[in-house]
């Protein structure tokens, strides 16, 4: 899992998984490109990171038509990319009742067309090189139901298949394609979400997670695999890591 000398692009890295992702990554050697739409946020994390061959740039992927663009002229600037990971994502608790089209279409925008067009930018000539590494951050919850996450769990479901589809459109490129799909994870987002449920049914949760709730490392670790040489014969998968949650 050493990756020193790579380039890695990490979206969503302002915060919970991304972020823990790019800090694994520069202490495994990387020398990552921090992406995110809060520019201090940004800076904390480039603060915390290994070494100094790090980048920061603050873009919102929400403009997805001009992301192919744009991973142009970052890597222009800086040189082709080893790898990518799209960990940035709207997530979305909401019954059917109450949806609107309003928020349906910005999640999938963010959580599938931002995935899709990354990918597009990703294969361009001298954008990466070859044997690069794209990874996807899915969920459980785009593997099994879950009431009042339609909308969630279809952009998850989404990746899932993504990932099959471009694995095999670029494996001629030597281009590969997975992601990782967690259950809940302690999060500062997964903290505000358990704060509105009580005592009883935190446990009740927890149980449904036969190892407990996982940690944004535990995430990360699995991003990491795929990224190097460890995963050089992976392609197409997505790699549950859910503490069993999926084995009930």
């Amino acid at each position: 899992m050493e990756l020193s000398g790579r380039r890695i692009l990490v979206t969503g890295a302002s915060s919970r998984i991304g972020r823990e992702t790019t800090i694994l990554l520069s202490l495994l050697g990387a020398s990552v490109i921090v992406v995110g739409r809060n520019a201090e946020q940004l800076g904390i994390t480039l603060l915390s990171l290994e070494g100094n061959l790090h980048h920061v740039y603050a873009f919102d992927l929400s403009n997805v038509d001009e992301i192919p663009r744009w991973m142009k002229d970052v890597t222009y600037a800086i040189g082709p990319l080893h790898g990518l990971v799209h960990s940035a994502g709207v997530q979305c608790t909401r019954p059917l009742r109450i949806m609107s089209s309003e928020s349906l279409e910005e999640l999938m925008r963010v959580n599938v067309t931002a995935a899709i067009f990354l990918a597009k930018g990703f294969r361009q000539k001298g954008v990466s090189v070859a044997g690069g590494s794209i990874v996807y951050l899915s969920s459980v919850m785009g593997l099994v139901g879950q009431s009042a996450q339609s909308a969630y769990s279809a952009s998850k479901g989404a990746l899932v298949t993504l990932t099959k589809s471009l694995a095999l459109e670029l494996s001629g490129e030597n281009i590969r394609v997975n992601s990782v799909a967690p259950a809940m994870v302690r999060t500062e987002m997964s903290k505000k979400m358990l704060q509105l449920l009580t005592p009883e049914q935190i446990i009740q949760i927890e149980a449904m997670h036969p190892l407990g709730f996982g940690q944004p490392r535990d995430v990360a670790n699995a991003i990491a695999f795929l990224l190097a040489d460890t995963g050089k014969w992976i392609t197409g998968t997505s790699l549950v890591v859910d503490g069993g949650y999926t084995s009930r």
